[in-house]
């Protein structure tokens, strides 16, 4: 019997964080092993009206791909693929790892090349998601995971406590969701609309970052459950057409980066103008180096975000749950979202996560500072009706 929490997750994706309509043609993917979950969605979609397409994508041709390919096949633009993202109406997309180790000996500079290959892909979804609600040409995505014993043992937990751990971070297990998503919306839009209009955003660590963000005349984001879901957090993207180049100074990642299966500890990058001019890592440094010179956009900060969702409070090696753990701030290396004003372009966009908590052990946290006003400190906002407050 399918999981009652599944059915109702397959139904606020369709209905509240995609909004499908009548007569859209909708790609809903993901590998095999999430079946029970491609399914409610596929029903939910007919029930919508709407004309769904499923693609199967198993997780180990992606492997096969990649390790058997020549240059030529990893460098190869799918022309069905392309026009697939210019054609449909909505994207679904289902996160199910088997194996989330399985790329760990694939030669970083092979994934570097077929990752730059979908360049022109991923410009084009950012590009017409970006577009108005009211442009039929707009396409609307989310992305979601469906609970594997691979990601519950990355997360160090058995396939019910991950489970638990996925359905509630994501509201599931209350009687209606999307009352509660909307809720968020609201906590969310007072610091987004705090942040629009402002100039830089400073952020500060005891473990040494000291990162200045210009983000003068960029648009900031609500993420309250439709790109994403769960959800959890407001963005933007840097202004690099700054004097100052948008970004500056240097930051510490808090937790292990993981990007096509590999785990990058200790993570450190320093910024002038906007691009990385030093990489360091304890573990897989080599895989970051080969990541962050795999195009040119790739140096460059696409992405400035602060994690909002106060129901993941643990670090799970999935960025889908990372990135929103309230009381932190994450950045994206590579390619920008064009509704935020950077227009950077690239094959990568790889967030990595700092915490503002206090570390174990100590009594004081991180802080943002935005103009020269903390809005942040120890991984809680200073002001009423913001999130988790």
């Amino acid at each position: 019997m399918r999981d009652s929490r599944i059915n109702k997750l397959a139904s606020v994706i369709v209905n509240y964080s995609t909004g499908v309509k009548k007569g859209q043609l909708v790609r809903i993917s993901g590998d095999p092993i999430a079946m029970p979950l491609l399914e409610a969605i596929y029903e939910e979609t007919i029930r919508a009206g709407a004309h769904p397409v499923l693609r199967l994508s198993p997780e180990s041709c992606h492997e096969a791909f990649l390790e058997l390919a020549s240059e030529e096949q990893l460098m190869y633009l799918n022309p069905l693929l392309k026009h697939e993202i210019e054609t449909i109406d909505v994207s679904i997309g289902i996160w199910a790892e088997t194996n989330t180790k399985g790329l760990s000996r694939i030669d970083a500079r092979r994934q570097g090349l077929a990752s730059s290959a979908r360049k022109p892909i991923l410009k084009t979804m950012m590009e017409r998601a970006a577009l108005p609600a009211s442009d039929p040409r707009k396409l609307r995505w989310c992305g979601t995971l469906y609970p594997t014993l691979a990601s519950a043992q990355d997360a160090e937990m058995s396939l019910r406590q991950y489970a638990d751990f996925v359905f509630n971070a994501g509201f599931l297990n209350l009687e209606d969701p999307v009352a509660a998503w909307k809720k968020v919306h609201e906590s969310q839009e007072k610091l987004r609309a705090y942040l629009q209009g402002k100039h830089e955003l400073r952020f500060q660590s005891p473990n040494g970052t000291d990162l200045t963000v210009n983000v003068e005349g960029m648009t900031w984001i609500n993420c309250s459950g439709h790109e994403n879901f769960p959800d959890g957090e407001v963005f933007t993207g840097p202004n690099l057409n700054a004097r100052d180049g948008g970004v500056n100074g240097i930051v510490h990642y808090s937790f292990p980066a993981v990007h096509n299966g590999r785990e990058v500890h200790d993570i450190t990058l320093r910024f002038e103008k906007g691009k990385v001019v030093e990489a360091h890592a304890s573990k897989n440094e080599d895989f970051l180096l080969e990541m962050l010179d795999q195009d040119p956009g790739a140096r460059f900060l696409g992405e400035i975000a602060i994690g909002t969702n106060y129901n993941i409070q643990e670090y799970s090696r999935n960025t889908l749950f990372d990135e929103k753990i309230g009381g932190t701030f994450h950045a994206a290396v590579g390619a920008g979202y064009p509704e935020s004003g950077n227009t950077n372009e690239s094959g990568l966009h790889w967030d990595m996560v700092c915490d503002l908590r206090p570390a174990k052990g100590q009594s004081t946290g991180g802080t943002i500072t935005v103009d020269g006003e903390v809005i942040s400190r120890d991984g809680q906002f200073l002001f009423e009706g913001w999130p988790g407050r």
